[in-house]
């Protein structure tokens, strides 16, 4: 099942199922071009793996982490299907990062790997967008990671048996292949992953993990068209704008 959350022509936020591309709600049903698609869901947190990839490692030049790379993007960061984002302005690298999200279905703290799938609603599409300009003067990444609209996601939340083990995570800029890995390239799984999280912190339901990114980050300008695709779930499309 697909889940999605939108705006409907009356103005009232909604959350139906997308299917033979129409999204239902009770006895209504919408072409998706009628209605405003929102972030699957509105997280308190958003926690971030870094360096999950190893072909992504290499490419910043770091090495292989021992434990997952945690970081944090605030509710501000979220954006959502169809949005044109407004990136900061005066900076010479701002990168896409196409990611795998995972959104919680319940309120959970140390979870064990064997349970960790308990507690998962689905998964989305997300793009962690980096300012690299400050990321890399900076050891906590509030510039580099946290801005607003930094963390587009969507469209739909699917249901885990949705999205294959070795779902493919692909993203275009302007139709131009930029990133092509696989889920099954992860260093640390879902339920490594969640496990490790929830020993330190709660997660609340509608909580996102985004779990890396593969190789091929590269600059965005002002005017691209971004898509992340991911088997299972579907496209994650927005625009940017460089003041």
């Amino acid at each position: 099942m697909k889940r999605v959350r939108f705006r409907d022509p009356a103005g009232s936020v909604r959350t139906g199922e997308w299917t033979d591309n129409r999204i239902h709600f009770a006895d209504d049903s919408y072409d998706p071009d009628e209605v405003e698609i929102l972030a699957p869901t509105d997280p308190s947190k958003i926690v971030c793996v870094g360096l999950n990839y190893a072909d992504h490692a290499t490419e910043r030049n770091k090495d292989l982490p021992d434990r997952p790379l945690l970081f944090l993007k605030p509710p501000n960061a979220v954006a959502s299907h169809d949005d044109t984002i407004t990136l900061p302005s005066g900076k010479e690298r701002i990168d896409h990062e196409a990611e795998l999200g995972i959104v919680i279905g319940e309120q959970c703290r140390n979870v064990a790997e064997e349970n960790a799938m308990d507690v998962v609603a689905g998964f989305t599409c997300a793009n962690d967008i980096s300012n690299r300009d400050d990321q890399d003067k900076e050891q906590n990444w509030v510039r580099g990671k946290a801005f607003d609209n930094s963390c587009p996601l969507g469209p739909v939340m699917a249901t885990p048996d949705e999205v294959p083990e070795d779902a493919a995570v692909r993203l275009r800029v302007n139709g131009e292949l930029r990133q092509d890995s696989s889920r099954d390239q992860f260093i640390f799984s879902v339920p490594e992953l969640i496990a490790e999280i929830t020993t330190y912190l709660t997660l609340e339901p509608g909580d996102v993990v985004i779990t890396g990114t593969p190789a091929g980050v590269a600059p965005l300008s002002d005017g691209d068209t971004v898509e992340v695709k991911i088997e299972g779930i579907g496209t994650l499309s927005h625009d940017v704008r460089i003041p």
